[in-house]
């Protein structure tokens, strides 16, 4: 009941207000809205019958099904998946000559009847949705997305053991969730009395709630979003510094109490150096539109990581590929989420399904085989990236880069055979998948068997509960989509105005114009982009090399990885979380520290339920206002 509440919620404040994405969050704020009400009825609900109240297990189950269920429903799900069907056809202009590569997109992919089609944008007479047509193409995809799942899921049960039992990774998120599900009477009672965790709530809720006032009445005085330091160099070649935003984001502030030390100095160090490098380049003469090119830098860093765990990896792997194989008794997984067996088979099948589905679209099934491995792969890594340091960003990953990275290396041309763009089509029509953030639900999964043993909860019974959350949010999503875009039309949602579309139907309107132009110009590889990539690569295996040889070496991989993929949001935070830290670890220990963590998670709820909870739940009412004061969580 409550997924289908909270895509109702989303319904209005994300695709009608487009004000507040209530599923860009991490974890998303549906999910966090159910520990809340559930910290506060349980007691009541205790009081009046015991049987009444859930237990923390089954506290833990409503907020993983609401940790799954909003994220297929947001901007980086389904929103940014369905015009990818049909842009083609709707958006033709004998400029972009669209109508040259619908014929490319298979007839399964969805409706092609033009009246279908341009209802879905501009609106029915009825209101009503054209279920019969468009019940066979949901089916269809809706098991792809549950195959993508399961194929992640699969994949995180087999790095499951060697990340929290042999590496002991700390999942700050999931000490945050727990903490704020206390079950025994006398846990309550002391959680409701922690005076330093109401402090904490209470610097986030009076800074969210001064940035709320003035955005009824601009008289009255708040720190806003950011402050642009930036904006203090205006002499070149120091103005190359720009962007140098301070973002106050309290979430990742709180957080960040939880990360290490060396992840939070590498942060702002390598964001600092990435700035520097700008301002090296101008005073050298060099001034090229996009240096020193971050985001492709993350990506040479993510496949660096991604080698990395492999290698690190390599005994555990051998092992699980062993019992998987030959069933030997070296590894117990009776108590694993699945069997390495089940696992091994349902990573290989599901990377069939996934691949064997381009390849009856038209994609090449090489093209096929490497884009699912390279969209795996930055999958993995995003999952390292939360469970060692829990950053709350569901973008902190080098989205569009799995694809754009492909045509840097090779060029269009690789992918057209004579005047066929039937590949390169089926190539762009799965844009959607690394401009949204599909991978990071291996996050979630992750984080998931994590939960299930601090709850004392089978591992195999999260399962379950992550299989069906994936069908339940699926539904929701494409029956709130639907019937959403159908009664007002998708081009005045979202921030569309009807002239200009939403920005997620400008995304793949984006990318088909692109792929048109490679049928008037091929794209040429791009070395600058692509050497670029390689240095992120190298710098991160360096810095893995220095941290094997130096025990002490103060630099994390991840920091750079996590910066270069989006940094701008994460080392202002990080940068002020890092000195406080150190000051509390060098006045009081380790003790001190402990003492410390339930204000910083008070920072974290207290931001949650304010800029999420209460400033949503407002956005329902009165969504202009809220386009005064936009919170990004992602």
């Amino acid at each position: 009941m409550l997924a289908v509440v909270s895509g109702l919620w989303m319904r209005q404040d994300g695709i009608i207000g487009h004000a507040i994405q209530l599923g860009e969050s991490v974890p998303p704020v549906p999910a966090v809205a159910a520990i809340i009400l559930f910290l506060l009825l349980n007691p009541l609900l205790g009081r009046l019958r015991p049987q009444w109240a859930l237990s923390r297990a089954e506290v833990m189950v409503v907020f993983i099904i609401l940790a799954i269920t909003p994220v297929i429903n947001s901007v980086g799900g389904v929103r940014v998946w369905l015009p990818s069907l049909n842009v083609l056809h709707y958006f033709d202009t004998p400029e972009n000559n669209f109508s040259r590569f619908w014929p490319y997109i298979p007839a399964w992919y969805g409706p092609r009847d033009s009246e279908v089609i341009r209802q879905l944008y501009e609106g029915s007479d009825t209101g009503q949705v054209p279920w019969g047509v468009w019940l066979k193409p949901l089916f269809l995809w809706g098991c792809f997305f549950v195959a993508f799942f399961w194929t992640t899921l699969c994949l995180s049960v087999i790095f499951r053991r060697q990340w929290t039992q042999r590496e002991r990774l700390t999942f700050p998120l999931v000490q945050v969730v727990t903490y704020l599900a206390p079950e025994r009477r006398e846990e309550v009672r002391a959680f409701f009395r922690n005076s330093l965790f109401w402090l904490g709530f209470s610097l986030s809720f009076g800074y969210n709630l001064l940035n709320i006032l003035h955005a009824y009445n601009p008289s009255i005085p708040a720190l806003g979003r950011s402050f642009n330091l930036g904006a203090l160099f205006t002499e070149r070649p120091w103005n190359a510094i720009q962007p140098l935003i301070l973002h106050w984001r309290p979430a990742i502030f709180g957080l960040g109490y939880l990360m290490s030390l060396e992840v939070t100095l590498s942060t702002w160090v390598f964001y600092l150096m990435l700035r520097f490098t700008n301002v090296v380049a101008v005073m050298l003469g060099y001034e090229i539109a996009g240096l020193p090119f971050d985001r492709e830098q993350s990506f040479g860093s993510y496949l660096a990581l991604f080698l990395f765990l492999l290698w690190i990896g390599r005994r555990h792997l051998a092992e699980v590929l062993r019992r998987a194989a030959l069933g030997t008794k070296e590894v117990d997984d009776t108590r694993e989420p699945l069997s390495y067996r089940t696992a091994v088979l349902g990573v290989l099948a599901g990377m069939a399904f996934l691949c064997g589905w381009c390849i009856k679209a038209g994609m090449w099934a090489w093209l096929a085989g490497l884009y699912f491995t390279v969209i795996l792969a930055v999958a993995l890594v995003y999952t390292r990236v939360r469970a060692e340091t829990g950053a709350p960003m569901v973008w902190l990953f080098p989205f569009w880069q799995q694809e754009k990275m492909l045509l840097n290396i090779a060029g269009s041309r690789a992918f057209v055979q004579g005047d066929d763009f039937r590949n390169l089509t089926i190539f762009s029509s799965f844009a959607w998948l690394v401009r949204g953030y599909y991978p990071t639900t291996m996050a979630t999964q992750m984080e998931s068997y994590k939960i299930a043993d601090e709850v004392r909860m089978a591992r195999r019974y999260m399962v379950l509960v992550l299989l069906f959350a994936v069908v339940l949010g699926v539904v929701v999503a494409f029956w709130v989509h639907l019937t959403t875009y159908y009664e007002y039309g998708a081009n005045v949602l979202e921030g569309g105005t009807g002239a200009v579309a939403g920005y997620r139907i400008r995304l793949n309107i984006q990318e088909y114009t692109t792929l048109s132009g490679f049928a008037k110009e091929h794209k040429r590889p791009d070395l600058l982009r692509t050497t670029w990539s390689g240095v992120g690569f190298l710098f991160t295996a360096l810095l893995i090399i220095l941290r094997m040889i130096f025990l002490k070496f103060p630099l994390h991989p991840l920091g750079f990885a996590m910066v270069t993929a989006y940094g701008h949001p994460l080392w202002g935070p990080l940068f002020f979380v890092w000195l406080l830290k150190w000051a509390i670890l060098r006045l009081g220990g380790v003790t001190l520290y402990r003492r410390m963590i339930p204000f910083f998670i008070g920072i974290v709820l207290g931001h949650f339920f304010t800029a999420g909870l209460v400033w949503g739940i407002i956005g329902m009412v009165d969504e202009e206002i809220t386009l005064k004061y936009v919170v990004h969580f992602g």
